[in-house]
């Protein structure tokens, strides 16, 4: 192992390319490392590596995989293994401050994988700036959609390559470009504000959990960052910059870690940078009771506990549904549907199954995100109607511009017809990943819980089947991501009936 130098006060920007997952499981390979060791105080490119990188498996390179980033097999087959440069990744990065756009989400991890495929120790930096997450706190949604690609047109820097050196290097520019603009608007907020340059109460939003969060926030060049300048050096422009106005973070933009706590640990962000995002994803840590060894338990139905709150749909006044925004992660907001002042969750018996479990989508992981589709009643189609239109309006009203996609999927010609999609949540406990959601079988007056010793999709999938009945205990979680927002049926407990 190369032995870090002494001076690791550089920020590393970096940015890895890798294969697209074309199947459950698959995971992702790393196709080229890229990265560039910034000065903080001048911020200027001080040193920078880039490499392809030839994965294990030449065939996970696809052509979807090759329409992302245009890496083709041909070009990895000379190029070094993982393997082969991790001595240099590591020298970049351990003890440094890392930086890159959506790097908690992605990049961190597919660096932790790498290290852990070779089994070699995994670099650890002193902290983390996420652009994404900081640009959607400080920036705003003045610029679309917070992707680099769109901030790069924002600012005429040109078009996003995706190739892993330009993308950091352009990382950079836009940092900058973003923190001279806060910059002049904190100095002179009412002469920006007189000239349609920035609302004085302008509408930022910052994720978690693929929900929307809500903040106003005033321009005010007298108050300084206390988050920022507790946790970073004063040589560290960027922040100062990005920050002229907070008194409090709103996301955690930077990490420290001081007593070397795992540094890939997302729980703080949650799931919110995805495809086809679920909250819940990995973020409850619990233990798996090592007493449950038998496949199933028999309990007594109808003394289980904890789901008094969930209610009939027959037995929802639609009057009385309203939603509100709440606190929700660190000073942000998320809209909350409530039914006579109680969140509303639903209890709702025998769902026909429409489709089974669908695996269409994968989280960092590679793991299939879980769902399956059934026929609702017309009573619980009213309730989601109404809590769809009162949710989708105060999202308008509270600045947010994503599209409002219907909890009630209603095809062209089936609108009398409507389906919903049930998601069941997962719980990563370290290399163990298991379902959240309670799932029974009920076979006469006789009702078992299922306790899975492993994740099976295929047993999964056996008990989900079209036109098998079910009933269903959810919640209504509201999202938004990526310019797309809506309601997210979430199962907590699921009860299916035998043929």
């Amino acid at each position: 192992m190369v032995v870090p130098s002494v001076d690791r006060s550089e920020i590393a920007f970096f940015d890895v390319e890798t294969t697209v997952p074309t199947r459950s499981g698959q995971g992702f390979a790393i196709l080229e490392f890229g990265a560039i060791l910034v000065c903080p105080r001048k911020l200027v490119e001080l040193r920078h590596y880039s490499t392809l990188v030839r994965p294990a498996d030449l065939s996970h390179i696809s052509s979807l995989s090759v329409r992302c980033n245009g890496i083709t097999k041909d070009a990895v087959v000379s190029a070094p293994t993982f393997a082969d440069i991790a001595d240099m990744v590591y020298d970049l990065l351990h003890g440094r401050i890392w930086a890159g756009h959506n790097i908690l989400r992605f990049d961190c991890a597919r660096i932790r994988e790498a290290f852990a495929e070779i089994n070699r120790p995994v670099p650890e930096p002193r902290g983390t700036i996420d652009s994404l997450a900081l640009l959607t706190q400080k920036f705003g949604r003045r610029a679309g959609d917070m992707k680099m690609a769109t901030l790069a047109t924002y600012f005429g820097l040109g078009q996003q390559t995706h190739r892993s050196l330009d993308d950091v290097r352009m990382n950079l520019e836009v940092l900058k470009y973003c923190a001279t603009v806060l910059f002049l608007e904190s100095s002179l907020p009412d002469i920006f504000t007189e000239n349609s340059w920035v609302s004085p109460n302008a509408t930022t939003r910052s994720r978690s959990n693929g929900t929307s969060s809500i903040k106003r926030t005033e321009h005010n060049a007298n108050t300084p960052s206390s988050s920022v300048n507790h946790i970073m050096e004063e040589n560290h422009p960027i922040l100062s910059l990005m920050a002229p106005n907070t008194s409090e973070q709103t996301l955690p933009i930077i990490e420290s870690n001081p007593a070397r706590t795992d540094p890939f640990n997302m729980v703080a962000l949650g799931d919110e940078i995805e495809n086809e995002p679920l909250p819940e994803d990995n973020m409850v840590e619990e233990k798996t009771d090592s007493s449950l060894q038998d496949s199933s338990i028999s309990v007594d139905f109808e003394d289980s506990h904890g789901y008094n709150d969930f209610v009939e749909a027959d037995d929802i006044s639609i009057p009385s549904i309203f939603v509100t925004l709440a606190p929700f992660f660190r000073g942000t907001q998320k809209i909350h549907i409530l039914h006579q002042n109680l969140p509303l969750q639903l209890r709702c018996r025998s769902l026909k199954v429409r489709f089974g479990i669908s695996t269409k989508y994968v989280d960092h992981a590679g793991r299939p995100r879980l769902s399956f589709v059934v026929n609702p009643s017309q009573s619980l189609c009213r309730i989601l109607d109404m809590t769809d239109s009162l949710a989708q309006k105060l999202s308008v009203e509270s600045g947010s511009s994503s599209e409002w996609r219907p909890v009630l999927n209603r095809k062209p010609g089936f609108f009398n017809f409507p389906t919903i999609r049930l998601q069941l949540p997962t719980i990563a406990d370290g290399e163990i990943t298991r379902w959240a959601t309670e799932i029974y079988q009920k076979d006469g007056s006789a009702t078992q819980r299922l306790v899975f010793s492993r994740f099976d999709v295929v047993e999964l999938d056996s008990l989900f089947t079209p036109g098998s009945l079910v009933d269903a205990y959810f919640s209504l979680d509201t999202y938004d991501y990526q310019q797309n927002a809506g309601i997210r049926l979430v199962a907590k407990k699921l009860i299916v009936h035998s043929s």
